[in-house]
């Protein structure tokens, strides 16, 4: 099982957020923590028996250089543990501290909130690049995030293996900013031009069959499966507890999604703990 989840990231991105949601889903969490303490609060929890998960939500601004450290620090305990990192744009973020009439916490050596986020991006590089699980809060609200954080955190749903969450989105709304896989449908023989299948989605039957009667697609979807073989092992021996696939196709209606569908439960029936989305299927 996972010791406890970490929870990084800029600020105003939703790290608080992100655990009040798992306080709601029975979580411990201790919030705006400094992040030498991380170390040492996950030491003491590893003795407490029959505990609520842990989750720790770690502070940036002045500590922000010390982050990684300490997080490589606390892995060398031996603990398990999860880390998500909450990013946003930078004007985003300039936005929402405009609207909070918050200060930014580097605000003081920068001079401008810009520049702060700017500055606390390069900071926390090597901790974003690291981490097991990036959210992307840009186009997020309140309920949006909620709902990525019960996705990934369920009660009971955590493990030592690798999770993988299969998605599908249209490229002409833009490429998920948070995956570690990007897969291109658009090869493949596309229902819209088919007048009947238009209306459907690739949750549908009709479409899934469609889009599976060509040649061209067992081939894919081999590959795909040859790759995710090979992967999963690896990811899971360098200690990445959750690996994000998305497809895509032009719209993110019927080709990404009839494939997503195959992929998902593929990944299921391996035994693979497997989540699904569909970021454009209703648009």
């Amino acid at each position: 099982m996972v010791d406890l989840v970490v929870i990084a990231g800029m600020s105003g991105a939703g790290r608080t957020q992100v655990g009040k949601t798992l306080e709601d889903l029975g979580w411990f969490v201790i919030d705006n923590l400094p992040s030498e303490l991380v170390p040492k609060v996950a030491e003491l929890a590893r003795f407490q028996e029959d505990a609520a998960p842990l989750a720790l939500v770690v502070g940036t601004g002045a500590d922000a250089s010390l982050v990684a450290t300490e997080l490589d620090r606390l892995r060398e305990t031996g603990a398990a543990i999860r880390t998500v990192f909450l990013d946003a744009s930078t004007a985003t973020l300039v936005r929402r501290y405009g609207e909070s009439k918050r200060r930014h916490p580097l605000l003081a050596e920068t001079g401008s909130v810009e520049a702060a986020v700017e500055q606390e991006r390069v900071l926390l590089g090597e901790v974003r690049g690291a981490a097991d699980v990036l959210i992307d809060t840009t186009e997020l609200n309140v309920h949006d995030l909620r709902a990525r954080v019960h996705d990934l955190f369920a009660p009971g749903e955590t493990s030592s293996r690798t999770q993988v969450t299969v998605t599908s989105f249209g490229f002409k709304h833009g490429v998920p900013p948070d995956v570690d896989l990007v897969l291109d449908c658009r090869f493949l023989p596309n229902p819209y031009w088919v007048e009947d299948l238009r209306p459907l989605s690739g949750r549908d039957v009709e479409i899934q069959e469609y889009v599976n009667s060509f040649p061209i697609t067992s081939e894919f979807v081999t590959k795909v499966e040859e790759l995710l073989e090979m992967l999963l092992p690896a990811y899971l021996s360098e200690g990445k507890a959750v690996l994000t696939v998305a497809f895509g196709c032009t719209g993110g209606r019927h080709r990404s999604v009839a494939i997503a569908e195959q992929v998902a439960v593929w990944l299921g029936d391996l035994g693979v703990e497997t989540r699904i989305r569909h970021r454009d299927v209703d648009r």
